[in-house]
């Protein structure tokens, strides 16, 4: 029987009798489809160049689009299905756009955090990035997207930033946390993540 990664009512695109998503290299295993999107995203992500702001929903769907176009024919398209993992239940596709655009729209009048503190940026981008993700905009791979878009704004804000000190377990474990309103496992890994402001660095 297969792993329900989404839920019975979930499946509509994914291949019958499985939760493996229709994807454009037909592979229908959940080992060769993440590893294929693993390879394919470092791919891509490495041709993506940091761009100033403003940010917005079309800027994570620009980003989606060019980690996953080889591999869902919906990359970079807001999901229309509802979906869950677990027992979190993400927000309702009707919903998807007010809610993005809320975050974005709370982030440009903070002016992109330009002039924060480290420990006020890493508490801020914490709450913002768990907001974005219990909209979760895309059907796969939000959290590669609001990563990249989140360096964007980070080193715009004049931090570098590093995600290699957080595996995948510990992002997933830290979004359901923040999902139930306990920020404290995100802050955390900002504050691992983010680090000296760029303007103290020897170049």
């Amino acid at each position: 029987m297969s792993n329900d990664k989404y839920g019975a009512d979930q499946a509509p695109d994914c291949y019958p009798g499985s939760d493996v998503l229709i994807n454009l290299l037909d592979l229908r295993t959940a080992e060769d489809l993440d590893e294929a999107e693993r390879y394919i995203n470092e791919v891509a992500a490495a041709k993506l160049e940091f761009i100033t702001p403003p940010y917005s929903l079309a800027t994570l769907r620009d980003v989606h689009r060019t980690l996953f176009e080889k591999v869902y024919s919906w990359a970079g398209e807001i999901r229309t299905l509802a979906i869950s993992k677990g027992s979190t239940r993400f927000c309702s596709p009707d919903f998807i756009e007010r809610e993005v655009e809320k975050e974005f729209s709370k982030m440009a009048a903070a002016g992109w955090f330009e002039d924060y503190s480290r420990d006020h940026l890493i508490h801020t981008v914490a709450e913002t990035y768990g907001n974005i993700n219990v909209a979760h905009p895309f059907r796969e791979g939000n959290g590669r997207t609001q990563r990249i878009v989140f360096e964007y704004i980070i080193l715009n804000a004049g931090y570098s930033i590093d995600w290699h000190s957080v595996d995948r377990e510990g992002w997933i474990d830290a979004c359901i946390h923040s999902f139930y309103g306990v920020d404290q496992p995100l802050i955390d890994i900002f504050d691992r993540c983010i680090g000296t402001s760029l303007s103290e660095l020897d170049f």
